[in-house]
């Protein structure tokens, strides 16, 4: 985990703090119209004829009904989760961070404004092209700035008014459109047939990597939703009208330019419009406005995505203080202006032009997931006025990423790479959003899903795991003790840190929220990974066991609770006696008394002392197994001793840990002991282990009242014995583990 200072966004942004800050557009104006400009773009005008005439007209029509699919589902995507929520400036940004966190949401969100802003440049050189159809010496890279500016200008002077000189040229199309209907149908040429059959045509999937971009503008309105009036009612609202629209235009010009030109008459001639159309020159109005306003909806959506990444703190996050929104607002638009204008420099944009794509893909791809996932989550605050099954949401992400794949795999692989990149930078910096999302209930359905399988599943010792409840006291001062809990447990099942708290439940309450977050900040500076608990109690022993008792999560229960070590006896008698009562709750016991390290390379060697009566020496060796598979623990050596009396016992104890060992496939030496005259097993014990890096030994049950005498005996056997962890294994599968 990272242990670099969280930085906390603010509440809201201060877009979202006071909706739309008194904007007053509405669907027709704010979403419709920059989306459906966006959509009837240059691929209309100038290569939708020659996808007709590579791959014939039903080829055609299929292609449209395959990119409106995935089209039609992110907008019916976007209209669910925008009528369930608050959607503030922002757009697609907005929504990604508010459901799947800010780390998503800006592993997204920047390459999104790059790309919003890159296309205002791939617009204005599609223009300065489209110009030099009658003025061939037009210079590309002058004309491309003068257009670049030109649309800054206007964008700035407001999203209503660039909006509403945006009405002109959707009538202008509209002329296009009626000028080409009255062409094809007055004319007689050669139609294309149904199915292309020349040799030369390109292939299917080639030819819808190149049209499907046509249909990648519905975000265009979806950047102003901070301009909305109502954007619960206006995003719906103006993305379904626009993509339908769209639609039906998209399927009607391939069957009109098949009606009135040929094959090879689509293919070679980028310009067939002029040649089908009644008036031609009512194209150039189009087609210019066209592009034109792709442009200006690129350059009021860029900044408003830039503007709610620096009020989340994803960009700048050291600066202290945020301008004003008006002086913020001016900032992000000179920004993106400056941006498209030094991509002007970089000249033909063909090679940037695929990877923009790519990134416009994975907004539109997450954007159906957010609304698969959050139907699926069945979280009771999930509910859109506009209900989509989750299987389209999925669906139609899924077919975003495999668009990606067919129209360029390595601009997608590119793409990919650039927002993981992003992603992990943002996650190292710990952002922390003052918001809920969509994370929590999906995990919890998959939880609750998983559980639920499991309790249904019969349990063997194969699929025992350490489920560990370490009594820590303050985390403070016992991290050692949870970090061997946690290579104990090696991530293999659930680790719980418990403080108890011992005293009156209305003076203690007050404190349990503040030592959960202090516990969570030392778990994480440290880089352990358990569950703190904090529990008030009024005795120690019997509370001890209370929570021992009901510990678990869904059914999983803390099958070990683990103690730390104590010099003073009385403690040690109190860990006894709940030592008896967890076994009789099955639950093992593990006492370690933990000595500071003194190896200065790797750890050498782990002892484990086998007595073989106790029933805990399986559980003694899968615990040191379990040690040895942590990294800091790599190469070290496990050695099972054992203490012989006689040869008899001698050579009964080899052969027994010699088909153990074979048998439990775990890498380990057997060493056997002959017990000397005059020597205690205390004595060889001490002897042995001194060199050792960490000793596990088993604990005895003492018989009631004894206590006291076995906690004497056990303090003379850690002695000065290196880090020793003491196990009782109890429960179900005690002695059967390997």
């Amino acid at each position: 985990m990272s242990t670099m200072t969280s930085q906390t966004s603010p509440t809201p942004p201060a877009a979202a703090a006071e909706p739309n800050g008194g904007a007053k557009l509405g669907a027709g104006l704010g979403v419709f119209t920059p989306s459906i400009l966006t959509i009837l773009g240059v691929i209309l005008f100038l290569r939708l004829g020659w996808v007709v005439g590579h791959v014939g007209l039903v080829g055609a029509l299929v292609i449209v009904v395959l990119a409106h699919a995935i089209t039609i589902s992110t907008a019916l995507s976007v209209s669910a989760v925008a009528t369930n929520m608050h959607v503030g400036a922002g757009g697609a940004y907005y929504i990604i961070s508010r459901s799947l966190g800010l780390e998503i949401g800006g592993a997204i969100g920047i390459p999104l404004f790059l790309a919003q802003t890159f296309s205002v440049t791939l617009y204005a050189f599609g223009l300065a092209e489209s110009l030099q159809l009658l003025w061939p010496h037009l210079p590309l890279r002058p004309v491309a700035a003068v257009t670049v500016i030109g649309v800054s200008i206007l964008a700035g002077r407001g999203a209503s008014l660039a909006l509403k000189l945006q009405l002109p040229i959707m009538g202008a199309i509209v002329l296009a459109l009626v000028s080409l209907a009255a062409g094809s149908f007055a004319g007689s040429q050669e139609a294309v047939p149904l199915w292309q059959e020349l040799g030369d045509a390109q292939p299917f999937w080639t030819v819808f990597a190149v049209f499907f971009p046509a249909v990648t503008g519905i975000m265009a309105g979806i950047s102003l939703s901070g301009d909305l009036r109502e954007p619960k009612r206006a995003i719906p609202l103006g993305t379904l009208s626009a993509v339908l629209v769209g639609f039906f235009i998209y399927f009607s010009v391939p069957i009109l330019l098949a009606m009135s030109a040929s094959p090879q008459q689509l293919r070679d001639d980028n310009l067939i419009w002029f040649q089908v159309a009644a008036v031609p020159l009512l194209i150039f109005p189009g087609l210019w406005g066209a592009i034109f306003s792709s442009a200006v909806g690129s350059i009021l959506g860029a900044p408003r995505t830039l503007e709610v990444l620096t009020e989340d703190r994803v960009l700048w996050p050291r600066t202290r203080r945020l301008p004003n929104p008006k002086v913020l607002r001016r900032s992000t638009h000179l920004l993106a202006t400056a941006v498209a204008l030094a991509a002007v420099g970089l000249g033909d944009l063909n090679a940037v032009a695929p990877v923009l794509t790519m990134f416009f893909l994975t907004t539109y791809g997450m954007v159906n997931l957010v609304a698969g996932l959050e139907q699926l989550s069945g979280a009771p605050s999930y509910r859109p006025t506009i209900r989509v099954p989750w299987i389209v949401s999925l669906v139609g992400a899924a077919g975003c990423f495999l668009v990606m794949a067919l129209i360029n795999r390595w601009a997608a692989l590119i793409a990919i790479v650039v927002e993981v990149v992003i992603y992990i930078g943002l996650r190292r910096r710990s952002l922390n959003a003052a918001w809920g999302d969509l994370r929590y209930g999906a995990l919890m359905s998959l939880a609750r899903a998983t559980v639920l399988q499991l309790r249904r599943l019969p349990v063997d010792p194969r699929n025992w795991r350490p489920h560990i409840l370490v009594f820590a006291g303050d985390l403070s001062k016992r991290i050692e003790l949870v970090r061997f809990a946690s290579w104990l447990n090696q991530e293999r099942g659930i680790l719980t840190v418990c403080r108890l708290m011992v005293g009156p439940l209305e003076v203690l309450s007050s404190r349990i929220h503040d030592e959960l977050e202090r516990m969570d900040g030392l778990l994480d500076e440290h880089g352990l990974t358990a569950f703190p608990e904090v529990d008030v109690i009024s005795d120690f022993e019997t509370g001890a066991l209370h929570v021992a008792q009901a510990n678990g999560i869904a059914g999983i229960a803390s099958n070990t609770i683990m103690f730390g070590w104590s010099d003073k006896p009385e403690r040690t008698i109190s860990r006894l006696k709940i030592m008896r009562q967890a076994a009789v709750l099955g639950k093992s016991t593990v006492v370690c008394r933990i000595v500071p390290r003194r190896w200065t390379g790797s750890p050498r060697r782990i002892d484990v002392w086998w007595g073989g009566l106790q029933h805990n020496g399986d559980m003694l060796l899968l615990f040191a197994h379990l040690v040895s598979a942590n990294r800091e623990w790599a190469g070290v050596r496990i050695s099972v001793k054992s203490i012989a009396s006689n040869a008899m016992t001698y050579e009964q104890t080899e052969r027994s840990l010699s088909e153990l060992l074979a048998r439990s496939r775990i890498s380990a030496d057997a060493e056997i002991i002959r017990l000397e005259l005059g020597k205690t097993v205390q004595d060889t014990i001490h002897e042995h282990s001194r060199d050792a890096d960490l000793v596990f030994m088993g604990l005895q049950q003492p018989e009631p009242g004894t206590e006291e005498t076995y906690a004497v005996r056990l303090a003379s056997l850690v002695g000065d014995l290196p880090t020793v962890i003491l196990v009782r294994a109890a429960g179900t599968f005690a002695g059967h583990l390997l």
